[in-house]
């Protein structure tokens, strides 16, 4: 029995309740769940992708454009050459087929360790309204990728953008063959604080640098905030 299990089992002894929960108990969250409505929200009459760039760009992320996945590793290149970072990287195992050796990068599908400068990840969907990125930790989207290297590099999906965190939330419900990760990471922007004397710091809890791919919505360099 995992440590989960005994925290869990716990709480249904406190709750004058016994063994693993039953069918209808299960049925009755769920229903919960799919009844519950959302609470009111914003007025968002705006275009989800033109939304997006101009969120993620103004939390200091910055993005380049191309049309399909044969072009992420050229993409991935100009951005580590335009900063005068190093061409070598992790990736998660979903990218290992892409052909980085051809756009001269050095990347390895593995867990991120240490010394790892550059991580890249794709993720489960972003979010307009925030200029957000949402990833679920897995065995194949592993989410040091995304936290350890001092720069993380996000290939995003432009059909998997939506409104809010609410449709994010209501998209991983609604696809039931994936069960709930053990962690959901919502990115905005590099990592930042201001906890010491109100002065912001880049990095203190994650990336110096979040660098977004927008994979299907035209191509070339976004015109704000794009790497020169």
């Amino acid at each position: 029995m995992s440590a989960r299990d005994n925290i869990l089992n716990r709480i249904r002894a406190a709750q004058g309740r016994a063994g693993a929960p039953l069918p209808q108990e299960r049925a009755a969250v769920a229903d919960y769940i799919n009844a519950h409505p959302q609470g009111p929200r914003p007025k968002s009459d705006w275009e989800p992708v033109a939304r997006f760039r101009d969120r993620a760009l103004s939390l200091g992320s910055t993005l380049a454009e191309v049309t399909s996945p044969a072009g992420v590793p050229q993409a991935v290149a100009t951005y580590l050459a335009s900063n005068s970072l190093p061409l070598a990287a992790v990736c998660w195992p979903g990218f290992r087929t892409l052909d980085w050796r051809g756009a001269g990068l050095a990347v390895e599908a593995r867990a991120a360790r240490e010394p790892d400068l550059v991580g890249i990840t794709g993720c489960y969907c972003a979010i307009a309204e925030t200029g957000t990125l949402v990833l679920l930790s897995s065995p194949d989207t592993p989410p040091g990728a995304s936290l350890l290297p001092e720069t993380h590099i996000a290939i995003v999906n432009s059909n998997r953008i939506l409104r809010g965190m609410e449709d994010a939330w209501e998209l991983l419900r609604a696809q039931r063959s994936i069960s709930l990760p053990r962690a959901v990471s919502f990115i905005s922007g590099p990592s930042r604080t201001a906890d010491i004397e109100q002065t912001v710091t880049l990095g203190a809890h994650g990336p110096y640098r979040v660098h977004i791919i927008l994979l299907g919505a035209g191509g070339g360099e976004s015109g704000r905030g794009a790497v020169t």
